[in-house]
């Protein structure tokens, strides 16, 4: 069986509580030399002292004793990758002693890199501003004497983004409550849409109402409490309007399910807190109409033919591939992918990450990753190969998606879908099986170009910061910036 260590967890349950170690052992029943040993994870905690935990401290033990370690350690390598520390970069067995021995240090130099990251970008956007107002920007200076415009922040979309990857993209409370949804009925999926209308009339009140496209102008979905009505835009194919109406069922059903969530997220601020909501009555909608061991079996018989899995789950391909991200459970995972959605412009509009590839992170800007490409081919599959400047290596596939349309100027409102995993999962990756593996196939790819090592990229937009050569006068390479 799995060894389970709960150091960390430990030692701060009992600082809240303001106990020694002597009265922690009282309360448990062991002695505090062994309470010593399981702080510093020397020694791995048994059943019956978990069991114990919950009785004395009314705490749950599977909550204790969960692993968040890998998403930790993730989190740690990405920051590392960062060029400033490259002459000082520990290798992997420090950091994951550093996770056992020192977690509180893991986490607030993880702390201090976001504010460092977030500090940056701001100074690189007033500097941009500056640039573009000149010498005698007057509109810079006041901004520049601002201080609070410098100060770290982060958006309720990040903070959002922190709580899912803390859980490594998996909530175990709502797939159980998706599990129970249908209360063990089998509702086909070409009557799911009649079976959630009647769901919502009889359990909550709320009648469901299709409008034309001018009753809901640029709006797809309205729920007005006050009449108990639910108004969904024709705009909407069929298979939205049915994830809408689930998601709609998760937000009036389990309101007392989400506002835990909510509350054990530590997210506080008004506008992440509305964000988490939704996010988190997403994943409920998913797992209601793409059911755990059903879509974990269907993903590995069709080694995640994605396109295949949509139909089959009555669901769109950008839905099927959300919730293939989320298939963490302890003891029956699924390949670890990261997802990104981006728009025509290069802009990341949503990600989710069950990997340790920080290019989903932060990233996402590189002209090299095919996802920018694949608008060029609408509705097929792009698989790609790429290499990050640290030698990791990964699989990507794109493919476009189209959003819902409102009007005839708006026909091409179309996003981009990535999805990626280390090359080891490739087995299990039907999209990769035409390829003869070799160092040739990769793309060298980065982050992004104002942090990317690489010279000499024929797709550079800016000076690295990192390249510290100047421009050599005498030269013209293959940008303004080739050193």
């Amino acid at each position: 069986m799995q060894k389970t260590f709960i150091g960390p967890h430990l030692r701060r349950l009992r600082l809240e509580r303001g106990e020694t170690q002597g009265q922690m052992a009282r309360a448990l029943g062991i002695s505090p030399s062994y309470v010593n040993l399981l702080e510093n994870n020397e020694r791995s905690v048994s059943v019956t002292v978990l069991l114990r935990l919950f009785e004395a401290y009314g705490v749950d033990w599977r909550e204790i004793a969960e692993d968040d370690g890998s998403a930790l350690l993730a989190d740690l390598r990405a920051a590392l990758q960062d060029p400033l520390l490259a002459d000082a970069r520990p290798d992997l067995p420090q950091l994951r002693a550093a996770l056992v021995h020192a977690p509180g240090l893991a986490q607030a130099f993880l702390t201090l890199h976001r504010a460092y990251q977030a500090t940056t970008d701001q100074l690189l956007s007033l500097s941009q501003a500056g640039s573009e107002l000149g010498a005698g920007g007057g509109a810079v200076g006041a901004a520049g004497g601002d201080q609070a415009a410098l100060a770290p922040a982060t958006s309720p979309e990040a903070a959002v983004h922190d709580v899912f990857r803390r859980n490594r993209n998996h909530f175990r409370d709502l797939e159980e409550a998706a599990e129970g949804f249908w209360s063990g009925q089998s509702v086909p999926p070409d009557e799911i849409y009649v079976m959630l209308k009647r769901r919502l009339r009889e359990r909550v009140g709320v009648q469901v109402r299709l409008v034309h496209v001018e009753d809901l102008p640029g709006t797809l979905r309205q729920y007005d409490e006050t009449r108990g009505e639910i108004l969904l835009s024709e705009a909407l194919d069929h298979t939205n309007r049915v994830f809408q109406l689930v998601h709609m069922a998760g937000l009036l059903e389990q309101r007392d399910l989400l506002d835990r969530l909510i509350q054990r997220s530590g997210i506080t601020e008004a506008r992440g807190v509305a964000r988490l909501r939704v996010e988190l009555a997403n994943y409920f909608a998913a797992a209601v109409l793409m059911p755990y061991d059903a879509f974990l079996s269907a993903v590995k018989a069709t080694k995640y033919d994605l396109d295949l899995i949509a139909t089959r789950f009555g669901v769109s391909y950008e839905q099927a591939c959300h919730r293939a991200t989320t298939l963490q459970r302890e003891g029956a995972q699924g390949v670890p992918f990261f997802f990104l959605r981006i728009d025509k412009g290069g802009n990341v509009t949503k990600r989710f990450n069950a990997t340790g590839f920080h290019l989903a992170e932060y990233g996402g800007a590189c002209p090299r990753l095919e996802v920018h490409t694949c608008f060029r081919m609408p509705g097929r599959i792009v698989p790609q190969f790429v290499e990050m400047p640290d030698r990791s290596q990964f699989f990507v596939f794109s493919r476009t998606v189209d959003r819902p349309t409102w009007a005839r100027h708006a026909q091409d409102n179309r996003l981009a879908v990535a999805m990626g995993c280390a090359i080891d999962h490739l087995p299990g990756i039907g999209y990769a099986e035409s390829f003869a593996m070799g160092q040739a196939l990769f793309t060298p790819i980065g982050i992004n170009c104002r942090i990317c090592p690489r010279a000499n990229c024929d797709q550079r937009a800016h000076h690295a910061a990192i390249i510290t050569r100047p421009v050599d006068e005498h030269r013209r390479g293959a940008t303004r910036y080739d050193v």
